[in-house]
Formats: C-alpha cells, structure tokens, sequence
C-alpha cells in the first residue's frame, strides 16, 4: 500500500491538471479523499488492453520558449538550493533537454522515487505544459503517464483505478472501441490468429473439440477459426467452447457473456458448425475443473489470450494463483494450451524500473497507432483512452494485489510452463509466413520474430506481443 504524501503542490492546481482538475482524463472520477465503494470482486477486476476514463477535454498547453524553459529550471532549481538547511551543499542541476518529453517523464519518476517531492511537483508542471492528448505519440503517452505518476504520489492510484470501472462507457461503445483497436492493431489480430493455427493444428482430425477460454470477451478470437473448420474435409467437428470471463463485464462486453453465446450461435447457423457454448461468468483465479465439464472422447484445447498475466504469482499471494492455474490445467490432460501475452516486465519490478519498462513499451504502442489514425481523429483518442489508459494507471500507482498488470516476458513464462509440465508445441511455420506478409501491409517497421516454436511481434526494435503454444 502506498503511504499518504503531501498533496498540494507549491503552485496553481490547474497548472498540474490533476485527477480533480476539469481538464483531467480521469476528472470527477474519484477524490482521494472519498475513496470509490465496490464489490470485493470489482477490486480484482481487470482487462488487458480495455479500460477506460471520463470523455476527455484535456488540451494541454505548450510550453514556451527554450530560453524561458531553461531558465526557469534554473531558477527554480536555484531557489531549492537556496532554501536548503545551510550546511546542504549548492549545486545547480543541468536544465532539462529541451522539449525531451521522455527524459522529463523519467525525472519526473526518478524524484517520486526518491521522495524529493518539490523537484516531483515542479518537473510535473513542467511536464504538463508539453504533454497533449492530440501531439505526437510521446506526447499523448505523456498525459497519461503524468497523471498515473500523481495518483501514485497522492497515494490515490487504485481509487483511480477502481472508479475507471465503474464509469465505463456504454457497452455499444466500448466493444467499438475495442473493434477499432483490433482492426488497427495486428499485435492483437495477429496474436489471436497464431494461436487459432495451433489449434486447428493440434485438433485437425478430431471429430469433437472442446476448447476452454480463460478470457472470451466478445469471442471474435473464435470466428474465423469456426469458419475454416467448416471447410474441412470431410465435414466440420462438433465444437464446444467454454467461455470464462470476468463476472462483472457486462456493461464491458455489450451484454456479457450471453452475448457472446448469441454470436457464437450465429456463425454456427451459417457456417454449418455445430457449436455448443458454456457461459464460466467466473474469475481466472476461482475457477475449479469441475466448473469445465471437461468429457472423455474430446479433444481439450485451452486458451489463454492476454489473460495470465492478470492471475497473481508468488509474489503477491504465497500460494502462488498464477502457477497453481497452469498445474490445474495440466491435470486436464489437454491436447494444446495457446498463450499471447504482452512482452513485458512489470511483475515483480520495483517502481522506477517498471515505470521505465512502460515508458518504453507503450512509447512503441502509441508510436504503432499513429501510423493508422490521424493524431486528432476521435476514434484514436477514445481507443487510447478507453483501451490502453486504465492500464498505465495501474501498473504505475498501483501496488500489491490492487497491481493487477503484471507481465512477464516470454522467457518467463516458458519456465512456468515447464515446472507445471508442459513441453512447446511449435506453431505453424505457414502461418507465421502467412501473418509476415500480412503484416506489411500495415507498416513496414511491424516485425515478427520466430524464436525456438513460438512468435514474437513487434514495433521496429521493441517486442510488443508473444505467441506460444504447449501440450
């Protein structure tokens, strides 16, 4: 838990911009004095790459010119020194590169991590005059980190976060904008395609498949690999699908997980599949095998789609959910286990390296979304918004089982598992060759990496989403 700290700045609140300002992403969704009431399973709520926050008003200005910002650091900084006890050394800082937003953004960190509260308050303001929900992806990624790093320092990160879910917006409109992210994100498509080769791979004989999915969330990941069974010879298998999913979604999905059932039954009327759908409206960490209906004669394949990561590891609860889960599901005996995951360290990292781990992933994920979106269409603000801002929020202010983003690299969870059992299974070199030429057509600096079976995607030299499959 985050001890209290001083919360008001030596300068003009509007300045910082912060949570209760007007012009705050996350405005009038929480006060730190009046914590958010929720359920206990709110609390352990989360989705990857979904969230959201109030409809942004945000337009920060910029800052002025270079002369003016130089020597305000140097006056400000001058003045601290100045005020110092006396037998404090004096030394003035070099001034911050100019318009360096990403230097900026680790000062401001790096102060908040050492307790120098009066630098954290001032490099802030700095911050908050070149940062821009409509500039460059630096910028954009900017707002978003300075306003984590204030609830972090106003000890009230997870009344943030906890109020984000509660004030999702409608369902309709949050399952568009996470349809624009899919379509104009080939680490998700692309991700869900590899593990979809898999298991068509895995199974490709088999009359009767059940495959369990431990995060279904609309079940898009689902259709076109109904579709192309039903192209197989011979005749499509019977399949049956178990969809796990936060039992709180509801507003999040359109209508939950029956929703998703009446999709399913769609695709099978007209693909000519027979598809039978089981509803789990039960979090990852509860889930027992008796709840699967897991039947002899079925081939299981189970699917993990940026979902472990959300399960707590021995660092935050000593029983140890997350390889307790892959234990369990070994004892299932299933034919593959697909898994994607974001290419990321920010588990059991302590704050100032895991602030930097998220300056650098997601600098490339914005960077990614700037090529397909213009900077100030409102479909690329509401999807960085609604999808990818909740997230930071948490992985910067957060902290123990209220951290709830915890990713792990591949190299990681190959080790996982292989204690729980498993041994990779290879994913289909066709299509890996298949996803490589899709992925010119969105930019040439996406890249995909073939490391020993499993899949690695990415934004020029940043690894952003893995693919692997065991059995």
């Amino acid at each position: 838990m985050i001890q209290s700290l001083p919360t008001t700045p030596p300068f003009d609140s509007s300045k910082l911009s912060s949570r209760g300002s007007p012009n705050s992403p996350f405005a009038n969704y929480t006060d730190s004095q009046t914590p958010t009431a929720l359920t206990e399973s709110e609390e352990f709520s989360a989705q990857s790459f979904s969230g959201s926050t109030s409809e942004l008003s945000l337009d920060y200005n910029r800052g002025s010119s270079n002369h003016t910002q130089k020597m305000e650091h140097v006056l400000w900084q001058l003045e601290s020194d100045l005020m110092a006890p006396e037998e404090t050394p004096v030394s003035l800082a070099p001034p911050p590169p100019v318009n360096d937003i990403k230097w900026l953004l680790i000062a401001c960190a790096r102060a908040l991590d050492e307790n120098k509260l009066l630098d954290f308050d001032r490099l802030v303001e700095h911050a908050c005059g070149v940062v821009s929900i409509s500039g460059d992806p630096i910028q954009r990624l900017g707002t978003y980190m300075v306003e984590g790093l204030v609830a972090r320092k106003e000890a009230s990160g997870s009344n943030i976060y906890r109020a984000l879910r509660c004030h999702e917006p409608a369902g309709k409109d949050l399952m568009s904008y996470m349809h624009i992210l899919y379509e104009i994100c080939p680490y998700l498509k692309f991700g869900y395609m590899a593990a979809n080769g898999a298991i068509a791979g895995a199974c490709r004989s088999d009359d009767h498949i059940h495959i369990i999915d431990f995060q279904i969330a609309q079940g898009t990941q689902w259709m076109t690999l109904l579709q192309a069974l039903a192209a197989r010879p011979g005749g499509p298998p019977h399949v049956r699908i178990t969809g796990i999913d936060d039992p709180v979604s509801r507003h999040a999905r359109g209508d939950g997980l029956a929703a998703v059932g009446k999709r399913l039954a769609a695709v099978s009327e007209r693909f000519g599949v027979p598809v039978e759908f089981h509803a789990v409206p039960v979090f990852a960490t509860l889930i027992t095998r008796d709840m699967l209906d897991v039947r002899p004669g079925e081939s299981l394949a189970v699917n993990f789609p940026l979902q472990l990561h959300h399960t707590p590891d021995e660092s935050v609860d000593v029983s140890n959910p997350r390889d307790g889960l892959l234990r369990m599901v070994k004892s299932m005996s299933p034919k593959v286990v697909t898994l994607v995951e974001q290419e990321s360290n920010t588990n059991t990292a302590p704050f100032f390296p895991r602030f930097k781990e998220a300056l650098d992933y997601y600098s490339a994920m914005f960077e990614s979304l700037d090529v397909t979106l213009a900077r100030d269409k409102k479909e690329r603000i509401n999807v960085e918004q609604h999808c990818l801002a909740r997230d930071l929020v948490n992985i910067i202010a957060c902290e123990g089982k209220e951290r709830v983003e915890r990713h792990e690299m591949l190299g990681k969870w190959k080790s996982r598992f292989t204690m729980a059992g498993f041994q990779q299974f290879p994913l289909s070199s066709y299509v890996n060759s298949v996803i490589k030429g899709l992925l010119g057509t969105y930019s040439e600096h996406y890249t995909l990496v073939e490391e020993d079976g499993a899949m690695l995607l990415g934004w020029k030299d940043r690894n952003l989403i893995s693919a692997s499959a065991w059995h």
